[in-house]
């Protein structure tokens, strides 16, 4: 019997939820600090995690640009 947790797409999607929450918090402390460095390692950190959601998208739609450069 399969386990209820078993479907990937159930883990990829609650990841990307937590993901895009983070994403979110970042872009939004940007705005409150007034620090040149601070402000580019947290857009930084934004499009990093935007990239982990992108391969999980790809991922759920059996896409092999997940895994390409």
């Amino acid at each position: 019997m399969a386990h209820p947790d078993g479907n990937p797409a159930h883990h990829t999607q609650k990841m990307k939820g937590e993901l895009n929450a983070i994403i979110d918090h970042l872009r939004e402390d940007i705005t409150k600090v007034d620090d040149p460095q601070f402000k580019a390692m947290f857009e930084t950190s934004a499009e990093v995690l935007g990239g982990l959601v992108k391969a999980f998208t790809h991922y759920e739609q059996k896409s092999e640009a997940a895994w390409k450069g």
